[in-house]
């Protein structure tokens, strides 16, 4: 800590008894915290290095007695994993430039643009906000598949393109970005869409590395949609693949399941670790100084 900086606690503050009972309190509460967090990934990375006997025993063992590392050859090679990679990526990919171009250029039109009933529109779509996801789910279906959609990536790109929370939350964070830029910007003689290019998107950076976070979570661990749009194994996203071929699988051993869901389970924290510096600029960065 550098000269003159104050943390939470002084040295003088842990001078005292009820203060050094409450930091081990709270220290203690950390650590029950993270190793409820990091057990069941250790738990299904150590099964994955066990033989299948040893995975059923019980009382079950946590560290492997002998290590396997096979198994996880065996695992690659029981499912496509690269091919529904690919696929997620897809998902992927195409809902964050829907997101990006469609929800990007409508909270920037809310927030800066001079448009008719701007808080009628807002309004509408914070009321369906308080709408159940459960009772769309069929109405979406039969729209898509009266579109023609049906084993088609697209069916996945559309719906994103509507999602009022990421719109809204894309409008608040425009509304705290300094206007004297884009009214600079308008006397140079750029256009909305330079302004928004140009100005917006490069200072929305963080607020969409927040939200790239949660649509790769979502597109990382959604199953149940993509299992009544995909109907061909080929197109399968990851989460819908292991579900079909490796939860639902009878003769599959434990030992090999554990080793496809390590698999799974890697990326997604790494993910988290390289983007998560975004997260708190995305939550912490209120506005630009002028």
């Amino acid at each position: 800590m550098k000269a003159g900086e104050r943390g939470i606690l002084s040295p003088y503050d842990l001078k005292r008894n009820r203060t050094k009972f409450g930091y081990v309190i709270m220290i203690l509460a950390i650590i029950v915290m993270a190793a409820t967090m990091i057990y069941p990934i250790l738990n299904t990375i150590f099964n994955g290095l066990k033989e299948n006997v040893e995975v059923n025993t019980f009382p079950p063992t946590f560290i492997p007695t002998s290590w396997h590392f096979e198994n996880y050859g065996a695992a690659w090679d029981y499912i496509k994993l690269p091919m529904f990679l690919r696929n997620t990526l897809i998902i992927f990919g195409g809902n964050m430039l829907m997101i990006i171009i469609v929800l990007g250029l409508a909270s920037f039109s809310l927030s800066k643009l001079d448009i008719p009933y701007k808080r009628y529109v807002q309004f509408f779509f914070m009321m369906t906000l308080f709408i159940p996801p459960t009772t769309y789910i069929i109405p979406n279906f039969l729209n898509l598949k009266d579109l023609g959609l049906m084993n088609n990536f697209a069916a996945f790109w559309f719906p994103a393109a509507a999602n009022a929370f990421y719109l809204l939350l894309l409008k608040t964070f425009f509304d705290d970005i300094n206007n004297e830029m884009f009214e600079a910007a308008r006397v140079d003689g750029a256009s909305e869409l330079r302004n928004f290019t140009q100005i917006a998107f490069p200072l929305s950076i963080p607020i969409f590395s927040t939200l790239a976070i949660f649509i790769f979570s979502a597109a990382w661990n959604d199953w149940f949609w993509p299992s009544l749009i995909m109907h061909n194994e080929k197109t399968y996203p990851l989460a819908t693949a292991i579900y079909k071929f490796v939860i639902q699988a009878r003769m599959l051993n434990m030992n090999i399941r554990f080793a496809i869901l390590t698999f799974v389970m890697i990326p997604p924290i790494f993910v988290f670790l390289m983007f998560q510096k975004y997260i708190m600029r995305g939550l912490h960065l209120g506005g630009v100084k002028g």
